[in-house]
C-alpha cells in the first residue's frame, strides 16, 4: 500500500484559504508546496507564522543534555513525551499519537481523492452547516484558529457541529495555534474526544514553544482511532533532541504565558498602525494577521521583499489580503515602515 505522509501546513494549503474545511473521501494527493521562504542576514521573515522568541532555555538545554544519547534510538523518551502529554489532556497514554511536526498526523493512501471545498462565512469562520451538507464519509478537516484567517469558530457551533456529525465522517480539529487564543468565544475540543470516536485533535509544538525547526506534534484521539492511524505512522520519526526539547518545554511555566503577552504586543502594535494608516485587519486570534491592502497583494509582496521584509504568499480566495506573521516588536515596526512604503 502506498502512503505519503502529509503535513498540517501542506494539507491547509491543499484547501485553500477560501476553505474553511474539506471533505476529503478515502485518500488524497499532496503537491510538494511550500511557504517557508529561506531568509539571509538582514530579512525580517514573517512569512511562515513562526515564533521569532525561540524555545524555552530550559528546551535549549535539554537538546544539548542531550547530545549524548543522539546514538540511541528514541523509544523511552517517546513514551516520556506522551505520558506528559496525556496528564495535560487529560487522557491516557494510548490516546496520543506523536508525529513528525503534525505531518503523521494526516496521513492517506495516493489514489486522488476528491476534496470538497467550503468556503468561510463573511465573519471568516467555518461554515458547519455546509460542511455537514456536503459530508458523506470520509474526512471534514477545521483549523481554529483558522490559517490564513486567523478567525476562529464559535465553541458552542463547533461543539454541537461534532456532536451532529455522522460517526462514520471523520473530523481532524487542527488546533496549532490554540495557545493564541484569547476570545471567550473560543476554546479547545480536546474533551469532546471521551464522546466522539469519530474526533482527533492536533497540536503542535511549532507555534508557541518556538520548535518549527525540530518538527513534533502530536493529536489526541480514542484508543481506537489510534490503532486504525498506527500503520501509516513512521518509526521513531520524532528525534531524540526534538523529544527532550519539547518534555523540557512543559516544564517551563513562564514558555506559553510570555509567548501570549510578547505575541499579543507586538500584534496590537501592528494593527494600530496600520488602523491609523486605514487598513483593516481581520480580528485574529493566532500569531499571525490578514491585512486588507484594498488592492492586488501580489505586487505588494513582492515590492515587501525587495524591502527586505518577507510576508505570506498569495492565498487565491482572499487575492487584495496580505498574511503577516506577528515577530518581535522592532521587526514590526521594520514592517510598518515598509507596507506605509510601498502601499504609499
Amino acid at each position: 500500500m502506498n502512503t505519503i505522509s502529509i503535513s498540517r501546513r501542506k494539507f491547509a494549503h491543499l484547501l485553500g484559504a477560501g476553505a474553511a474545511a474539506a471533505f476529503v473521501r478515502p485518500a488524497f494527493s499532496s503537491a510538494k508546496l511550500s511557504e517557508h521562504i529561506g531568509a539571509t542576514g538582514g530579512v525580517v521573515r514573517l512569512s511562515a507564522n513562526e515564533n521569532p522568541y525561540g524555545p524555552s532555555p530550559k528546551a535549549l538545554k535539554a537538546m544539548t543534555d542531550s547530545f549524548g544519547l543522539a546514538c540511541r534510538y528514541p523509544d523511552e523518551h517517546n513514551n516520556v513525551l506522551i505520558d506528559r502529554l496525556a496528564r495535560l489532556n487529560g487522557v491516557n497514554h494510548d490516546q496520543i499519537l506523536l508525529g513528525d511536526g503534525s505531518s503523521e498526523i494526516l496521513q492517506a493512501k495516493i489514489n486522488g481523492a476528491e476534496v470538497v471545498k467550503v468556503p468561510l462565512t463573511p465573519t471568516f469562520a467555518h461554515d458547519l452547516p455546509r460542511m455537514i451538507a456536503a459530508a458523506k464519509g470520509g474526512l471534514i478537516y477545521v483549523c481554529n484558529p483558522n490559517n490564513p484567517t486567523a478567525s476562529i469558530t464559535p465553541k458552542d457551533q463547533l461543539r454541537d457541529f461534532i456532536t451532529n456529525t455522522p460517526r462514520e465522517t471523520m473530523i481532524l480539529v487542527d488546533e496549532a495555534y490554540f495557545h493564541y487564543a484569547d476570545s471567550p468565544e473560543h476554546e479547545s475540543v480536546v474533551p469532546l474526544v471521551k464522546d466522539n470516536p469519530n474526533l482527533i485533535v492536533a497540536r503542535t509544538f511549532s507555534k508557541v514553544y518556538g520548535m518549527a525547526g525540530l518538527r513534533c506534534g502530536y493529536c489526541v484521539a480514542q484508543k481506537e482511532t489510534m490503532e486504525r492511524m498506527r500503520p501509516y505512522q513512521m518509526w521513531d520519526s520524532v528525534n531524540i533532541m526534538a523529544l527532550a526539547a519539547a518534555s523540557a518545554s512543559l516544564d517551563d511555566p513562564d514558555q506559553v504565558s510570555t509567548g501570549q503577552r510578547l505575541n499579543s504586543e507586538a500584534k496590537m502594535f501592528v494593527i494600530s498602525e496600520l488602523a491609523t494608516a486605514g487598513y483593516k485587519t481581520i480580528p485574529s486570534q493566532a500569531n499571525f494577521i490578514m491585512v486588507d491592502c484594498r488592492r492586488p497583494v501580489v505586487p505588494l509582496i513582492k515590492a515587501m521583499k525587495e524591502q527586505n521584509v518577507h510576508v505570506g504568499r498569495l492565498f487565491p480566495a482572499l487575492p487584495n489580503h496580505m498574511r503577516v506573521t506577528i515577530g518581535k516588536k522592532p521587526e514590526m515596526e521594520t514592517f510598518v515602515s515598509a507596507f506605509k512604503q510601498v502601499a504609499a
